[in-house]
């Protein structure tokens, strides 16, 4: 098969502006320069002219480049910014809920050195940005969109069937939700994390994530003939999770727990030292939560962390454990404006249900006012921070209780970042560090998947 195009969309406002670097042809014209587009009564206002959609193409697709001016980073994330980013490729204007969606069209493997660049730092060793890249390009092709041409013999694994999107279960006293990436339906990816974090040319790439790019050109990671979902987090906190505690009730085969560790070093065997404990027990889980054991992700060495951390990621510090704390005025007002449910005060947040890394999909909140169960992870962590929470795997300790009940201070004392299914990010870095190769590394966090080749 041939290459395939991938869009991403990058921007979502009322007004768009943006500078042609290059000679770019729309409608019979050539154009260059700063534009400015403009939503108006379900169109695209452009030149004095309403459009349905506009598609701005490069007369060199190899070197012409737009920028976009004023695009949101880290959108709800406590290094959420502006600033300005430079893309190859196309740019597609279209209208969406009452706004303007710019959409970057490009080749899955300029996409790919964006996302490696943009991901982690340029400065990772290389068997880690081959092993990302594999995962990142396995990620992209396993959705199940047309827009991707794969052949008959190899199918998708997509996380989600039906491009279910924001999915949520619900009775009197529990309501689980969960959140996927299929809620794009006019494009195939966004450029924040809630996908991969793409940022086109704003970032130069070396020559390195060129080079782990063209090693592992059309590689993916496949199980059972399909193409895996081969989801990644920042740092696992010592254990994989899997992926029905995170979404759909769906397991898959190559995502299941293991403890991020290893046999006698130089050893071709992943097996671990000890057997991972029964996370999904309280009393284990609450043991990991609060001692720090031995894992690949287990590292305070800051050139490594630097592989994986770029510069607004290294505003965080503590990844591995981590402690929150919240009086009572600040936990109840929390709650209230993240959830939109007014429990009163708070009494207790009670663990339900934990996954197989000890994070909870299932978590009690009990107020003067309202008791819910509320789920899954990514749910949890939302609505116990002003952005996310690290992780849904913490412990909760009461302080200063009154006669009443009523807590003055809650401590959550945390494991990792993210949800820890699939590749840990800074695991890797370590591994790779170690002298273990990317196929290594890749078949340590995807269980008994395959790499396979799906294009030239």
């Amino acid at each position: 098969m041939k290459e395939p195009k991938v869009h991403v969309g990058i921007l979502f406002e009322p007004q768009i502006e943006f500078i042609l670097l290059n000679p770019y042809h729309i409608n019979g014209m050539e154009i260059s320069g700063k534009q400015v587009v403009t939503y108006n009564e379900d169109r695209i206002l452009w030149n004095g002219r309403l459009y349905d959609e506009l598609l701005f193409e490069p007369v060199n697709e190899a070197t012409d480049a737009f920028e976009l001016l004023d695009v949101t980073i880290g959108i709800n994330f406590h290094w959420e910014r502006k600033e300005d980013q430079r893309f190859l490729g196309s740019l597609k204007i279209i209208v969406e809920n009452q706004k303007l969606t710019a959409i970057n069209v490009i080749h899955v493997e300029d996409y790919l050195t964006s996302v490696i660049s943009s991901e982690m730092s340029a400065t990772a060793s290389l068997e880690l940005l081959e092993a990302h890249a594999v995962i990142s390009r396995s990620w992209l092709l396993a959705i199940d969109n047309s827009q991707f041409t794969i052949d008959n013999s190899m199918q998708h694994d997509s996380a989600v069937p039906n491009s279910a999107a924001n999915c949520q279960l619900s009775t009197v006293n529990c309501q689980l939700k969960w959140y996927d990436r299929e809620d794009h339906t006019r494009f195939d990816v966004c450029a924040d994390d809630h996908c991969q974090r793409y940022q086109g040319i704003t970032r130069a790439s070396t020559e390195i994530v060129k080079q782990a790019i063209a090693a592992t050109r059309g590689q993916v990671l496949t199980s059972d003939g399909k193409i895996c979902d081969a989801r990644f987090s920042k740092c696992c906190g010592g254990a994989f999770e899997e992926f029905q505690y995170c979404w759909e009730d769906t397991p898959h085969p190559y995502l299941r727990k293991q403890r991020d560790w290893r046999g006698e070093a130089g050893s071709s065997s992943l097996i671990a030292d000890s057997p991972l404990p029964d996370l999904t027990d309280e009393q284990e889980a609450e043991t990991w939560i609060r001692t720090s054991p031995p894992a690949f992700c287990n590292t305070t060495n800051k050139r490594i962390l630097s592989q994986v951390l770029n510069n607004y990621d290294q505003e965080t510090t503590d990844f591995y454990r981590w402690k929150v704390v919240y009086t009572q005025e600040e936990l109840s007002a929390l709650i209230l404006k993240r959830s939109g449910i007014d429990y009163g005060q708070i009494i207790d947040l009670v663990p339900i249900a934990r996954g197989t890394s000890g994070r909870l999909w299932k978590l009690k909140i009990v107020g003067t006012k309202k008791t819910l169960t509320i789920g899954k992870e990514l749910e949890i962590r939302r609505t116990l921070s002003t952005s996310h929470l690290y992780s849904s795997a913490f412990v909760v300790d009461k302080e200063d209780i009154s006669p009443e009940g009523i807590p003055a201070r809650f401590i959550l004392t945390g494991a990792g970042w993210g949800h820890g299914v699939g590749l840990c990010q800074i695991g890797a870095a370590v591994m790779g560090e170690q002298g273990y190769k990317y196929d290594a590394i890749l078949l340590h966090y995807y269980i008994g998947a395959s790499i396979e080749k799906l294009y030239d």
